[in-house]
């Protein structure tokens, strides 16, 4: 009689035929879902697999060309997110929507202010805040301002004012990207307390671990298709690596013994400070040689970050030597460019891409004088499109479209784009910073590959990741930072395969 009743309760959420595309991309080609209530369903596929469209026509961002969604086992308009909201969806996003200079209390309550006095509204704002805490776990000081709080918190933050206005659905775009290990384990116990108290949670992310450890069921999407749904408890990261990218993919790194030969990059007693005067770098010294990887490894804002734009040109050092094949760096980056160090930064979208420009113009940063682009005195647009084509076959970019804006490209294409641009250009040293953050699987095994194969061809990489599997597959040495200072030189590792996944 249980199970009867069981199976007669709708699901949370019901798409069905569900068909969207971008001019001649097919974003989502007939997708039919359903996300039983009170569970935690995973979405996984690669990037530009249609998971975040397919998310967009749920919450309103997007309208699907056809197909219909249930929320409740009701046929539901979803026009805007307002009307997601209003049906009881939440979403919190890969970037936070938050406004930095409001406090915690400001931004729960921004857009649903509650009436013309703003205090009153405040005021019942501030009790159901409480309540929310103590119900789900996730206490955060309401009057701090969101700039001061750690994104740990801020996430938190944009938890709960999805359930201040009343999500019993809560959608979460790769929401560890920007967490610690420990923040992505207390995220984990939010999530299953949410789930305990009736809350349905889908769970989008590229880390088949986070999948493993926290999802009921796991939804998988190629190329805009959806080709599995799985109970969790009855598969693998391999079985899902394999159905997300169409082959066996190898979850782990492979490289030969080699050994390292003259030292490419020297830092000695480096110190960076910040505006304020405080060190973030605080006395470093390290060495990078041909044919090997250096990684450093460390909790997020310990001043890898500050380091890594020290060695680039991007900020000035306050002291201490930076060489590069025996001679100083300079401070400006198209002359570290000359001097043939490549650079992949940690945040693409601040100093590696212009999301504007098309792909053309991106795969040129910082490299539009070389004689290649140029036909005298102009740019020679055939020989950029020649080239920015040859990239995107070389690096597996999806869409192969010279002309689309960087933009409209998933989070992983951006990346490939931004190795190519560094990779071609075969430098002596190649500075990587997070090189995998908010790609997928299928992308993680390309790019590990791309920078083996650079070791290989005796280049030296200085590899800067929060993913401590990564540091330990692709590395040869290590070195630890914290809170600015020393990097510590972790005992050399013999090249073996690694688990990366």
């Amino acid at each position: 009689m249980t199970s009867t009743k069981a199976m007669a309760v709708p699901p949370a959420i019901a798409l069905a035929h569900i068909d969207k595309r971008f001019g001649p991309v097919h974003a989502n080609k007939d997708i039919s879902l359903e996300i039983e209530k009170g569970t935690i369903h995973g979405i996984v596929g690669e990037n530009g697999a249609g998971k975040s469209t397919l998310m967009s026509i749920l919450f309103g961002f997007y309208q699907a060309d056809s197909g219909e969604i249930r929320v409740d086992g009701k046929e539901t308009h979803i026009a805007s997110p307002t009307d997601a909201i209003r049906a009881g969806i939440g979403m919190v996003h890969q970037h936070f929507m938050l406004v930095g200079k409001f406090t915690v209390l400001e931004n729960i309550v921004l857009g649903a202010e509650g009436g013309f006095v703003l205090n009153s509204g405040l005021a019942k704002a501030r009790r159901e805040l409480e309540r929310l805490e103590k119900d789900y776990g996730l206490q955060v000081d309401p009057d701090a301002v969101i700039d001061d709080l750690p994104v740990g918190l801020q996430q938190r933050v944009e938890i709960l004012k999805a359930l201040y206005r009343g999500a019993e659905v809560l959608i979460l775009d790769e929401p560890t990207g920007v967490l610690t290990p420990n923040e992505a384990e207390h995220l984990f116990r939010i999530l299953k307390q949410l789930k305990a108290q009736g809350k349905t949670i889908v769970f989008i992310t590229h880390k088949l671990k986070e999948i493993m450890a926290v999802t009921d069921r796991v939804s998988v999407m190629r190329r805009g298709e959806m080709v599995a749904t799985v109970e969790t408890a009855a598969t693998s990261p391999e079985h899902l690596a394999e159905l997300m990218v169409g082959r066996r993919v190898l979850l782990r790194v492979v490289k030969s013994e080699r050994e390292p030969e003259r030292s490419v990059l020297e830092v000695k007693n480096l110190v960076v400070k910040d505006a304020a005067g405080t060190a973030k770098v605080d006395g470093v010294s390290f060495i990078v040689r041909a044919g090997e990887i250096v990684g450093i490894a460390g909790v997020a804002g310990n001043g890898q970050s500050e380091l890594l734009e020290a060695i680039t040109g991007i900020r000035p050092p306050f002291s201490g030597e930076i060489l590069l094949n025996g001679k100083p760096l300079p401070c400006d980056p198209a002359e570290a460019r000359a001097q043939k160090l490549a650079h992949v930064p940690e945040d693409r979208h601040r100093l590696g891409i212009v999301t504007s420009f098309d792909a053309c113009e991106n795969v040129i940063l910082g490299y539009h004088g070389d004689e290649l682009y140029q036909k005298g005195i102009f740019q020679d647009r055939r020989a950029i499109r020649s080239d920015t084509e040859k990239k995107m076959r070389d690096f597996d970019v999806r869409p192969q479209d010279p002309y689309l804006r960087l933009g409209l490209f998933s989070g992983g294409n951006q990346q490939k784009i931004v190795l190519a641009r560094e990779i071609e250009q075969d430098p002596d040293l190649l500075i990587v910073g997070q090189p995998t953050r908010g790609v997928d699987i299928g992308a993680i095994e390309f790019i590990h590959n791309r920078l083996i194969a650079m070791r290989e061809r005796g280049k030296a990489v200085l590899l800067v990741s929060v993913e401590l599997d990564e540091i330990r597959g692709l590395a040869d040495r290590v070195l630890v930072m914290c809170g600015g200072a020393s990097p510590a030189n972790a005992r050399r590792r013999r090249p073996r395969s690694r688990s990366a996944s």
